[in-house]
């Protein structure tokens, strides 16, 4: 292979280029010696089999192509005296970032048992993919990274999160190409469109391209230089290639190249911030091909190895199967010269030390990577001054996250000079009924803009203008883990296209919290409305809560969540949500018109305790129950508060509790989740042997799942069956039996004792189902006693 095009000479001076040379010599030794070695770190004997790992594992094929960027990078934040640190998406490149931490010393210093010499050498090969050491990918226990590798797509979006508010970094995106062909990634070339070149930072992608997957080649890496370089120019990026195998060559074009981006990105960053231009830049970008594994094996057992796939994971087997493998991994590792790279003492020479930059100029020691040592509180406003006026239960009716909008709108204005607070959202920001930030704030938007358009501007505290959920939740995620805080708004049903996302951010937190030098960020915070009980257009497609279920199998103490029953619980829930550190919390609300419950200083009462007797819709006190009504979500609280009116005018003796939870997690046992109650305290709420009628939001055997180790078995709930389409909002309930008149015959089949008076009430709710299903179908709309039922009417 040759260079694409002429070097650009003396971009480095020889001296220069022979040193950055052996620092990339040195960051691909240990990146072997993390793959292979147990013991003899340096070398200092031949090597032998048991040198070598019983149990050989991780990932060559990406790993030299980083070790590469990592040096030229280090290079120009040198130069330039960049802030700067490293995104690696491909997905397990774990030995080049632990590798170039180490060499720089940013490892030793968070774990000082790896120290610099050839003792800390070993303990850094050791712990590589060993039992009880660290992962093949970047994690959270590598410096400088707030990518989890474990999973490919999310990079770029992570690291425009980052760069969001912060006008001084470079957020360096290594791209892999089999990562480019994940939707989210291919999705975020388009992040370009969000960025504003005044007041964010700059992203500078790196697509690595190295041809091959794990055992197929990739799409990009196979159309062609000119048909990959229109591509890249159609989504708004000017591209600059880095080709070939030869390393003098390679060095000299990288640093060139690297040199024209960063004079590029200043020069549009000084047209924005000097001029006042605010036409959309096209940002510059680099295309780094090289050959997958460079530098490793070039044929081993008559195959080609280096260049090819099968350079993805492990090259050369070498174990007492492959005994005569033992050689070539000895020349494959002498070939870098350790003995010009390390001191006997094991410690990297001077000469190629002072390459790196010092402080928190590293990359692995850049605090934006590091988040929690950056952030700031919120400054929040005083969420009373909201409050619905509730001068009775059910006397004001409210739309709930019409009324949240409100606060949001001024968490952003007290917090616009911070820049430490953002709303994310797939175009539904609007609605979902959050528009009154728009009275202090604009969408951020750097395309075109024409006189129709509403709220964009170039800069703007809410970003909601891309339909895509990966994107917005990356963003997301991006800014919070570099220090900053923020809310993502969707409906409940499609937040179950992040996932996975989901999945790793939690991860992250589990671990993150476990390490004493990462610092704790701000919580990931999820508004889900539009949901599934709000089906009057939708249908089926817009019906499935079951992110909940999701949700609650990560740890305990990373997730909460919260379903307030009206808007001053909602104000309540998300003051303390956007106060909280390190948590994934998920609010579950309503947009609709709703019967308010609480006044405001109840409210507070509610769901700081998060669960309790509604003391006004009961009539036990002094007595023991008969029935317990339990009720989780707004509408749920609606039917269950319908019925027990209901029961209270045909059955007036029957002993009916009110239980109302808001914070989901009360309901599991305290020895399983820090919010849960104690069974002494469920037992006082539930009883010990009453029955319970449970109306929920969600799949009724979450319920079940959250409470099977409780010692009252007699638990009946009530949820979504998958059940309903465009129908009327009654309707959606009675489909799904969670309906007012479904649980008034529930509570009489469980009590036998109601004798007749039961039978003739359960006769009527039949007869009312009837009746509800023939008024539906000729006017299209809730019987009126549905739709105009109050419960201070009915007391």
């Amino acid at each position: 292979m040759t260079t694409m095009e002429t070097v650009v000479t003396g971009s480095l001076s020889p001296g220069l280029l022979r040193r950055m040379d052996a620092y990339w010599r040195a960051a691909n030794y240990v990146s072997v010696g993390q793959i292979y070695l147990y013991d003899n770190p340096l070398l200092k004997r031949p090597l032998a089999l048991s040198d070598v790992k019983p149990l050989v594992v991780g990932h060559w094929g990406t790993t030299p192509g980083q070790n590469f960027i990592y040096v030229h990078l280090n290079r120009v934040i040198k130069k330039y005296d960049l802030d700067m640190f490293y995104v690696a998406g491909p997905g397990h490149g774990g030995p080049a970032l632990v590798g170039n931490t180490y060499l720089e010393g940013t490892y030793s210093e968070v774990y000082p048992d790896v120290s610099q010499d050839e003792a800390g050498l070993k303990k850094l090969f050791t712990q590589f993919s060993f039992p009880g050491g660290i992962s093949s990918h970047v994690a959270p226990t590598t410096p400088g990274s707030i990518h989890e590798g474990g999973e490919l797509g999310y990079s770029l979006s992570h690291s425009f999160g980052a760069a969001f508010d912060n006008p001084g970094l470079i957020v360096a995106c290594v791209i892999g190409d089999g990562e480019a062909e994940t939707g989210p990634l291919a999705t975020s070339w388009q992040s370009n469109k969000f960025l504003d070149p005044v007041s964010d930072g700059a992203v500078l992608p790196i697509l690595h391209l190295n041809g091959y997957k794990i055992s197929n080649p990739t799409v990009l890496a196979r159309i062609g230089d000119e048909e990959l370089g229109q591509f890249l120019r159609g989504c708004g990026w000017e591209p600059r290639f880095v080709e070939g195998d030869d390393p003098d060559e390679m060095h000299q074009l990288m640093a060139a190249r690297l040199e024209d981006s960063v004079e590029a990105i200043r020069q549009i960053q000084d047209t924005a911030r000097i001029s006042g231009d605010t036409t959309r830049p096209r940002w510059p970008m680099i295309v780094l091909k090289s050959p997958k594994g460079w530098t490793g094996p070039k044929v081993v057992d008559g195959l080609p190895v280096e260049g090819t796939f099968r350079s993805h994971q492990v090259p050369l087997l070498v174990d007492a199967g492959h005994p005569e493998h033992l050689a070539q991994l000895e020349s494959w590792m002498r070939s870098y010269k350790p003995e010009e790279l390390f001191d006997a003492d094991g410690r990297l020479l001077p000469g190629l030390a002072e390459l790196a930059p010092r402080g928190n100029r590293r990359m692995g020691a850049n605090p934006h990577a590091n988040g929690g040592l950056l952030l700031r509180d919120l400054r929040m406003p005083d969420f009373r001054a909201h409050a619905v006026a509730v001068p009775a239960p059910g006397a004001a009716s409210a739309q709930d996250t019409l009324v949240l909008g409100e606060f949001l709108r001024d968490v952003a204005a007290l917090n616009e000079d911070q820049r430490n607070f953002r709303v994310f959202g797939p175009d539904e920001t609007l609605s979902n009924m959050l528009g009154a930030v728009f009275e202090v704030t604009s969408r951020q938007w750097d395309a075109q803009i024409q006189q129709n358009d509403e709220f964009l501007a170039p800069s703007g505290r809410v970003l909601d203008s891309m339909l895509s959920e990966h994107q917005c939740e990356g963003w997301l995620e991006g800014y919070l883990l570099t220090g900053r805080h923020g809310l993502f708004n969707c409906y409940e049903a499609f937040i179950h296209i992040v996932d996975s996302m989901f999945n790793q951010h939690a991860k992250w937190l589990k671990v993150t919290a476990q390490l004493p030098w990462r610092r704790n960020i701000a919580s990931l915070n999820y508004l889900l409305t539009s949901h599934v009980w709000q089906q009057d257009h939708n249908g089926f497609t817009h019906q499935d809560p079951g992110f909940l279920d999701h949700v609650v199998n990560k740890k305990a103490d990373v997730v909460r969540v919260y379903l307030p029953p009206d808007a001053n619980t909602l104000l309540s829930v998300t003051d303390h949500c956007l106060r909280s550190r390190h948590y994934v919390n998920v609010v579950v609300a309503g947009k609709r018109a709703m019967p308010q419950w609480l006044s405001m200083e109840a409210a507070v009462v509610h769901c700081t305790e998060g669960i309790g007797i509604w003391e006004w819709a009961s009539n036990d006190q002094g007595a023991e129950p008969d029935v317990v009504l339990g009720c989780c979500g707004d509408t749920p609280t609606l039917e269950v508060l319908g019925a027990v009116s209901i029961l209270r005018e045909y059955l007036p003796e029957l002993k009916i509790r009110v239980i109302n939870v808001v914070d989901l997690m009360k309901l599991q046992s305290a020895s399983e989740h820090p919010h849960g109650l104690s069974d002494t305290d469920y037992d006082s709420l539930f009883t010990r042997d009453k029955h319970i009628i449970f109306a929920f939001h969600g799949y009724p055997q979450l319920i079940h799942r959250l409470t099977y180790r409780r010692a009252n078995r007699n638990l009946h709930v009530r949820g979504y069956n998958e059940e309903g389409t465009i129908t009327t909002p009654f309707d959606m309930r009675v489909q799904n039996r969670l309906d007012r008149y479904h649980l008034v015959q529930d509570v009489i089949d469980r009590l036998p004792q109601l004798g007749t008076a039961g039978d003739y009430l359960k006769q009527k709710m039949r007869d009312k189902l009837v009746e509800h299903n023939q008024y539906i179908d000729i006017h299209g709309q809730d019987l009126p006693e549905i739709r105009n039922w109050n419960w201070g009417s009915t007391r």
